[in-house]
Formats: structure tokens, sequence, C-alpha cells
């Protein structure tokens, strides 16, 4: 019981914010490569199409695995050295979370795409 506890309070506190923090990514990458499209018609359908797409990714897909793999190494870490693989692993997520939104704000969307997403130069 108390563990189920546990995990609804990491869901709700720390999962599903850094879940909805990627979504924001993926929000402006889909910005970014929409300007490609110069039809504002088809511009809104493309953006529509795709942020409701990397929604339901980040809801059925990053949350789930991400809830996994920390209820995966509370049970091995518990083990060897109490929850030390859990938080070791909520740290390393919450600084590469920060690292790509350092690196989109500061550089552009650009920075955090690999070289053939980006867009042509104008």
């Amino acid at each position: 019981m108390q563990a189920m506890k546990a995990s609804a309070a990491l869901e709700r506190y720390y999962v599903l914010p850094c879940c909805l923090l990627l979504l924001n990514l993926v929000n402006e990458v889909v910005a970014y490569k929409a300007r490609l499209i110069h039809d504002g018609l088809l511009r809104t359908l493309f953006i529509m199409g795709m942020v409701l797409f990397g929604a339901s990714l980040v809801a059925f897909a990053i949350a789930p695995g991400i809830v996994w793999a920390v209820q995966s190494l509370r049970r091995t870490s518990r083990s060897a050295a109490g929850s030390a693989g859990e938080w070791a692993f909520l740290g390393v997520l919450g600084l590469l979370i920060f690292w790509l939104y350092h690196r989109n704000y500061l550089l552009g969307t650009e920075a955090i795409l690999p070289d053939a997403w980006r867009n042509p130069a104008p």
C-alpha cells in the first residue's frame, strides 16, 4: 500500500511535470518545422495534428516508460543501496530536461535537433 502511495505521488509531483515540459519541447519542434509550410491552412492542420500526436506519445508512451523505469529502479536499488538509484534517475531526468530547455531557449530550437531535421536557411 505504501509503494502505491509513493508511486502516485511520484507521478503527480515529478514525472507528470517532466512529461509536460517534454511535451512543450515537442510543441516547440513542431512550430519550428511548421515554418516550412507556407500555406496557412496546411500549416495550422500540420501543427494541430503533430501536437495531438506528440501529446498522445507523451501521455501513452513516455510517461508510462518513465514511471516503469523509476519503479524498476526502486525495486533493484532497495536491495542494494536504498532509493539511491531512483533518486539518481530522477536527478538525471531533471538535468536532461533543463539542458534541453537551456539549449532551446538560448540557442534556438535547431540546437536540440539533429542536423538532418533542421530547416534550411532562408
